[in-house]
């Protein structure tokens, strides 16, 4: 009986998930709730300009816009940070990074929750992925790299780290309010160095250096309007 109670709501919810690539498309779209521009500096941080891969531009809707950065630390860190924001369709945009990082090579090793505290007191809801994969190093030998990934996606209105909560929101603002929500999904990214460079950097240290860069980044993030993102 528990059982097929468990298999009854995973259809329900399964239905009412895929039922967004059902619905009508609307034609009209939310304003983005992010400015696509993101800061030269971050604290002590240098950005440079980063690739948007034509397999990205190829797969995603023509209309959808990036923001991209390699930003490198006088001790030579380096963090990328990514902003895809979705066109007038979102479900043709932007996805989870669970989906495309194994199409990059990348094994998903753990995926979780992870409270990012701001300057302002507020708290960054973000999810945080631990990935690997196998690469050649110079002499043709495999070696094991990881990486730690911070996401979460931007609204017009609201900010959440889940998939999920934003494809509630994509279904109660077509269905009651006749429009597409653009989206705008946020990550950054950073290698972790342990065993890979001299002075490398722990899993746990990257951590810190991705939560102490996020915390400065995010009053650079502004909208559309010029204010704060964090001030949201």
């Amino acid at each position: 009986m528990i059982a097929r109670r468990i298999w009854t709501v995973a259809i329900v919810v399964a239905v009412g998930l895929s039922a967004v690539f059902l619905l009508p498309y609307t034609g009209k779209s939310s304003p983005a709730g992010i400015a696509m521009a993101l800061p030269n500096v971050v604290g002590y941080w240098f950005g440079d300009n980063a690739e948007v891969t034509q397999h990205e531009i190829e797969v995603l809707a023509k209309d959808t816009q990036f923001a991209r950065k390699i930003y490198k630390s006088p001790s030579g860190d380096q963090i990328f940070v990514s902003i895809v924001l979705s066109g007038d369709d979102m479900t043709t945009s932007i996805h989870r990074p669970e989906r495309c990082l194994p199409a990059q090579g990348w094994t998903l090793t753990q995926s979780e929750r992870q409270a990012v505290p701001l300057s302002d007191g507020k708290i960054l809801e973000t999810t945080r992925l631990h990935d690997s994969r196998v690469v050649q190093d110079n002499a043709n030998h495999p070696i094991t790299i990881r990486s730690l990934n911070y996401y979460w996606f931007v609204g017009y209105e609201h900010m959440t780290a889940s998939h999920l909560t934003r494809t509630t929101m994509d279904l109660r603002d077509r269905i009651l309010h006749g429009y597409n929500q653009r989206w705008a999904y946020v990550t950054v990214m950073a290698l972790v160095t342990e065993g890979l460079a001299s002075k490398g950097k722990s899993e746990t240290e990257t951590a810190v250096m991705i939560e102490e860069f996020v915390k400065d980044l995010m009053p650079k993030l502004l909208r559309p309007d010029g204010s704060s993102l964090a001030a949201n």
